[in-house]
């Protein structure tokens, strides 16, 4: 499956290019995968990403502590790091929207693993940020299932190209919450844009 694939992935410390296999072989699963309210279920997910999105990097600078409170412009600018490219819109074809979706979904799963990890270390008690990190990381795997089924039943996509953030294993505390940061940031940016992006497209018909 996908998921353990990109577990050994956030062990990398450079951004990591990988091919995840949506299926366990070389073509679709059957479509017993897709349930019948996919793209509804799809939809909401999206939604609640953006919707929370914005509290979740502010709850995360405020228990970074000084001086990630008071100079976020400047520390948490995600121009040095790597996310996957986004350059569809809204008159994109479907299928090029829900390929980039995949792709952002995946490396942002990968993201949330390794921040999630960090700050069960640097911040262990800091318990409502954990719960919204959990939580995001839930709502994320959930859509990345979604597309997949999205992608083999409507498309018979069933590989998809996809990068991985850089891991912050080994790096000081200061690039630790640096990192998660900018990570969320740009997170904030991408999500909203995904959203207006992804939504008009699995409205009902």
């Amino acid at each position: 499956g996908v998921v353990p694939f990109m577990a050994l992935l956030l062990l990398q410390r450079r951004p990591v290019a990988g091919r995840a296999l949506l299926g366990t072989s070389s073509s679709c699963p059957g479509h017993s995968l897709c349930r019948s309210n996919v793209q509804e279920q799809t939809r909401r997910q999206v939604a609640l990403l953006n919707a929370t999105a914005q509290d979740l990097f502010s709850l995360y600078l405020k228990c970074q502590g000084e001086p990630f409170s008071s100079e976020s412009d400047k520390l948490c600018n995600p121009s040095g790091i790597f996310f996957p490219a986004f350059r569809v819109n809204r008159t994109s074809e479907r299928k090029e929207v829900m390929v980039a979706m995949y792709k952002l979904f995946a490396f942002l799963n990968a993201s949330l693993g390794n921040i999630t990890r960090d700050q069960e270390e640097l911040n262990p008690t800091a318990k409502e940020l954990l719960d919204r990190l959990h939580n995001t990381t839930k709502t994320t795997r959930g859509l990345i299932s979604n597309l997949t089924c999205l992608l083999c039943k409507n498309y018979n996509i069933f590989q998809v190209d996809v990068s991985y953030g850089e891991s912050s294993k080994g790096k000081s505390t200061f690039k630790k919450k640096q990192q998660g940061c900018q990570v969320l940031r740009k997170y904030v940016q991408v999500i909203a844009q995904a959203a207006r992006v992804l939504l008009p497209h699995l409205s009902p018909p």
